[in-house]
């Protein structure tokens, strides 16, 4: 096969470089922090929850926005079951919970709704999240995103001031093949990256061994390897899918919990890449 008619043209190679955008940051909010994986299945919704809790538990004014249009769970996590409402029929109230202003598709479909929406739809539908919510005074807003590297990946890279992106991740090679395809989409399209956590990083036994289950020293290797910052360990815990499941994450119900610790501490080295600006 030759050169004319293998692999992908040049002149399409050249329309997927990145191009200058407007970036306008999330009406009602100071800083935007994205929270990916590029992976499904990693916690990555999990530590975001927990993570605007202990932004919140800090003193800071937090807001989290479920950008996962496929497969919310912001109200499972939350334990949130109503809708928001709407004062004047253009602008959308965000839900408030445990001090978090709240908002997903989650809240305006029945749970076991499935979207069945091409791309254009799920822009639009984030570009109504994040223009028409009435976000209030907020100094961070954590953006629960999708897996993938998709249509509303690029809707926050190209159109919104995201301010930065923590990626999470198991130590699995197989999760890790898309977390560094995540990576470089966030360079390539010139989105900061603060830092990778290392997810179920490990199981601590009753007797007090540590079993690797989901390989070791992956993520740490690849923050590396792509001069990241490395934030941190969470091991696997069974209390932090408990208080997901039942709608209170751990952060909020036990402050003082070992992994609640883990993900303040996290937090802080956060904080303090924003206390600069």
């Amino acid at each position: 096969m030759d050169k004319k008619t293998s692999g992908v043209s040049e002149p399409f190679m050249g329309n997927t470089a990145p191009k200058n955008f407007t970036k306008n940051p999330i009406k009602g909010t100071r800083f935007t922090i994205a929270v990916s994986s590029a992976k499904g299945g990693v916690g990555k919704s999990t530590f975001a929850m927990n993570f605007a809790l202990a932004l919140k538990s800090i003193g800071l004014k937090v807001g989290i926005l479920d950008a996962d249009i496929y497969g919310p769970s912001l109200p499972k996590m939350m334990s949130i079951k109503h809708k928001p409402e709407s004062k004047d029929g253009k602008g959308l109230v965000p839900i408030e919970k445990y001090g978090i202003q709240c908002m997903s598709i989650g809240f305006l479909v029945d749970e076991e709704t499935p979207m069945i929406w091409r791309g254009p739809m799920v822009t639009s539908a984030i570009k109504t999240f994040t223009e028409k919510v009435l976000w209030n005074n907020l100094d961070f807003i954590v953006v629960d995103m999708p897996p993938g590297t998709g249509d509303a990946q690029l809707t926050f890279a190209q159109q919104i001031k995201v301010d930065g992106v923590i990626i999470i991740s198991t130590p699995q090679e197989i999760a890790l093949l898309d977390v560094k395809r995540g990576i470089k989409m966030f360079d390539k399209l010139k989105v900061p990256i603060l830092g990778l956590v290392d997810n179920m990083s490990f199981f601590q036994s009753d007797d007090g061994k540590n079993y690797s289950i989901f390989g070791e020293g992956g993520v740490e290797k690849v923050a590396k390897e792509y001069k990241k910052e490395f934030l941190g360990k969470i091991p696997i815990n069974i209390d932090l899918r408990v208080t997901s499941d039942e709608g209170k994450p751990l952060v909020e119900k036990d402050p003082n919990h070992e992994i609640s610790k883990i993900i303040i501490e996290i937090t802080k080295k956060i904080e303090k890449l924003f206390l600069k600006k």
